[in-house]
């Protein structure tokens, strides 16, 4: 069964409007593999994580410049960008080491983990050099 969170639930009209972009937006971040969408009947379905997945990527468009290869570039940086377990990032005030300038896309204000050698680490497993998740046998 789903999580609220990965539930197939948007149409692409709700989800656009959430996003603040037009529905021609995401089906060119869709043909461009940026996003993939459910589908049910041929519909394209947004689960919460697209919400949230579509909301780091505008900025990276809008305000800093990216192009959508640029965006692309950006998200094979993240091992976890696929993953509809991931956990999120870390706070700046926890005792977690953190990489500051990789802003985790699932939660806003939040950083993705590093080791002291900036690769990223699962908390429990000192040799997976993923997302925290992929060490949870899910």
């Amino acid at each position: 069964m789903f999580s609220d969170d990965k539930k197939p639930m948007y149409t692409i009209g709700v989800a656009a409007e959430l996003v603040g972009v037009h529905q021609e937006t995401l089906r060119i971040w869709e043909r461009n593999e940026i996003i993939k969408p459910a589908r049910r009947n041929k519909q394209r379905l947004y689960s919460n994580n697209d919400i949230k997945r579509l909301r780091f990527i505008k900025p990276l468009l809008d305000d800093k410049g990216l192009n959508i290869a640029g965006v692309k570039q950006m998200i094979n940086f993240y091992p976890c960008w696929w993953k509809e377990n991931c956990k999120g990032g870390r706070a700046e005030g926890t005792d977690k080491y953190i990489n500051r300038a990789k802003p985790c896309w699932k939660e806003e204000n939040t950083y993705c983990f590093t080791t002291m050698d900036k690769t990223d680490y699962c908390q429990d497993c000192p040799q997976c050099a993923r997302c925290p998740e992929d060490c949870k046998g899910s």
